[in-house]
């Protein structure tokens, strides 16, 4: 499996970082529109406006964007060098708090920096060339890791099984494959003919705009349902598993995730169907006892009642609570696969150097 399932990468750049490329995910599934970028304040609203979103895929650009902005550096000395980086880092990784993934790759770059040079041995060309390769490293690393999950992950499934995920946690959300979705293409490569029911994911669509658009353009069955359909589904035992991708895991095995998952895994716990959660190993948070400890993004009601509809749905000075992802108990949750192993309830996870 090395083919991109819907033929590009949903985040591409040149070996120097001078540009990045996205395919712009607001637009999909109608239209597929790639966006150029050039400058940080081009990346920083690609991410806040999702055009490019998935918590690897955040990653990935986030390294990227870090060399790509290094490029614009004009000072002389080591301390300037390292200020500018520190405030690039902090305006990409605040464009959405919630991931670890921006914090993961951000610290890895800066780490490079800091092993590389000093206030006595400080050279632009050398530090460029280095984020640059670093950021291309971390991406081969990523589509490395989606191969590693869906290895692991495939052995849990059987053939025909009938699946559900939900929201993106696929090839668009990662560098290449996916991590909830990255078995369903192995499984599918090898004949495992699954079945794919998304729920459309509210008050983004990321279900049906993005998740339902990627399998089936890579060939894969996919029922699209509204997510208040999923407890039915599974009462009549139409469902043999549910697949979730996964923004933050805490060290106790809480997992942040698209607002919505929570409900999925109650679901799931009640009529005994397997829920996996997916995601890379730096996705764990060890600095994070638990989910009470994971900030929540809340994005702006316009999105529930203005953003899909040619007419406001819903009365004016109403209160919109808009939550854009829930925390999902470590007791709900089967298992937690990641590149590196599988991991049960209760989750005891050893971090190693990532």
């Amino acid at each position: 499996m090395n083919r991109a399932p819907i033929g590009y990468d949903s985040v591409e750049f040149p070996p120097d970082c001078s540009w990045i490329k996205i395919i712009d995910q607001t637009q999909l599934p109608t239209r597929e529109v790639f966006l150029y970028i050039y400058t940080v304040e081009e990346l920083i609203d690609s991410i806040k406006k999702l055009k490019v979103r998935g918590a690897p895929a955040i990653g990935v650009i986030t390294a990227a964007g870090i060399a790509m902005a290094f490029r614009s550096f004009t000072g002389k000395s080591y301390s300037q060098a390292l200020e500018f980086l520190i405030q690039t880092i902090k305006l990409i990784v605040n464009a959405r708090p919630t991931a670890v993934n921006a914090k993961w790759a951000s610290n890895r770059m800066l780490k490079l920096f800091q092993n590389h040079f000093s206030d006595n041995k400080f050279n632009f060309d050398l530090c460029a060339i280095l984020l640059a390769k670093e950021a291309l490293i971390i991406k081969s690393a990523d589509i490395k890791m989606s191969l590693s999950i869906a290895q692991n992950a495939l052995p849990l499934l059987k053939k025909g099984f009938r699946l559900m995920t939900y929201c993106n946690a696929g090839h668009l959300a990662t560098a290449r494959f996916g991590t909830a979705l990255s078995p369903i293409y192995l499984g599918n490569e090898k004949g495992y003919a699954f079945d794919i029911f998304v729920p459309e994911t509210r008050p983004l669509l990321q279900g049906s705009r993005l998740t339902a658009f990627e399998l089936s353009k890579s060939g894969a069955n996919v029922t699209l349902v509204c997510d208040n359909m999923s407890s039915y589904l599974m009462k009549l035992g139409k469902i043999d598993a549910i697949l979730v991708g996964c923004d933050r895991i805490a060290k106790n095995g809480d997992v942040a995730n698209k607002i919505g998952t929570s409900a999925l895994a109650v679901q799931a716990k009640h009529y005994n169907i397997p829920f996996y959660v997916l995601g890379p190993e730096s996705t764990i948070d060890p600095n994070t006892l638990s989910g009470n400890d994971i900030i929540i993004e809340e994005r702006d009601g316009v999105e529930i009642t203005d953003l899909w509809y040619k007419n406001k749905m819903a009365p004016n000075n109403i209160d919109i609570f808009n939550p854009s992802f829930d925390i999902t108990d470590s007791e709900l949750i089967t298992a937690i696969i990641t590149n590196k192993k599988i991991y049960n309830f209760p989750y005891d996870f050893s971090i190693e150097d990532n």
